[in-house]
């Protein structure tokens, strides 16, 4: 008697987490933004530990990155964007690989690399949506 209390009364189906349109690859952006100005923090300064702070909060957003990515490639992207798009792949492979290079990286134009390879990801995003 006390499962059929707890047992939903409905069951419901969804696609995705909520309903579409929280999805957004400009989370990543600011979070690879946030990484290159941590690099350009760094290469500007000789305070050993503000430099190490610096780091700290670029590895910090450079994981950020990587699980904002994850989100849209295995929440929003669907077989039939693979199909349109067969690139998906590489260019989430890219990205994610940058946000590691980045990690691990003090020079701002690594971090211009992974807003690069962001920046090829959004277009394939935006032409899913208005599509």
């Amino acid at each position: 008697m006390f499962e059929a209390f707890l047992k939903p009364q409905r069951t419901v189906h969804a696609h995705c987490d909520l309903p579409c349109g929280i999805y957004d690859p400009a989370q990543a952006r600011i979070e690879a933004e946030s990484v290159k100005a941590c690099q350009e923090k760094y290469q500007g300064s000789d305070d050993a530990i503000f430099k190490d702070r610096a780091v700290s909060i670029k590895e910090q957003r450079a994981n950020l990155v990587k699980e904002h990515l994850w989100v849209l490639w295995t929440d929003y992207f669907k077989p039939e964007h693979l199909e349109t798009y067969p690139q998906l792949h590489e260019l989430f492979w890219n990205a994610t690989k940058e946000a590691g290079n980045a990690k691990r990286s003090e020079d701002p134009a690594q971090g211009q690399k992974l807003l690069d390879a962001i920046d090829e990801l959004s277009k394939v995003f935006w032409e899913t949506k208005s599509a």
